[in-house]
């Protein structure tokens, strides 16, 4: 069996759409994913599969999820591996009131729109593209320009974010 981790996009953030853990649970395993487990309320899910392609697992449970609920969400599925590597980044070591947040991306962007999104970098923010995630260290929340819908905007191609702290949480407890 192969470990695999979901990362929902805009789940029970904002006040749209509401999904209960309980729920979300039900749907993968409606699907044929075993073991899963669900991490926080912000849409991570953990789970087995016999599958050994992340893309069309993806498909597999959007397509569940939208029938069960009646609405589009994406997600961005990461093996256990994929996750340790991201929670084992080395690329920021953030200060008192610094934070580093890991951008899931459905694809690695092209060279030029990742220049423009290093282009950026300012007292505020770095940026920084590894593969199919962007990292930014947010040094300042008052002047960052960070948000999810703008990493979206200038990289052109979904995503999700969460906080490198989260990352490795998941990693340190369903890694096993």
């Amino acid at each position: 069996m192969n470990k695999y981790v979901a990362f929902l996009r805009g789940v029970n953030v904002g006040g749209h759409t509401i999904l209960k853990m309980s729920e979300l649970k039900q749907m993968f395993e409606s699907v044929g994913l075993e073991n899963v487990q669900t991490y926080i309320q912000s849409g991570n899910v953990i789970f087995e599969s016999k599958e050994i392609d992340a893309a069309r697992l993806e498909k597999r449970i959007e397509r569940q999820l939208e029938k069960a609920t009646g609405k589009e969400i994406r997600l961005f599925v990461r093996t256990m591996r994929q996750v340790k590597s991201i929670a084992n980044q080395k690329l920021y070591t953030p200060k008192d009131n610094q934070t580093v947040h890991v951008v899931i991306l459905n694809k690695t962007p092209n060279k030029k729109l990742q220049k423009a999104l290093i282009s950026l970098n300012s007292e505020a923010d770095d940026f920084t593209v590894k593969g199919r995630e962007a990292y930014n260290l947010r040094r300042d929340r008052e002047k960052s320009v960070f948000s999810n819908n703008f990493i979206e905007k200038i990289l052109g191609i979904p995503a999700t974010t969460r906080n490198l702290t989260t990352i490795k949480k998941i990693e340190d407890k369903y890694n096993k």
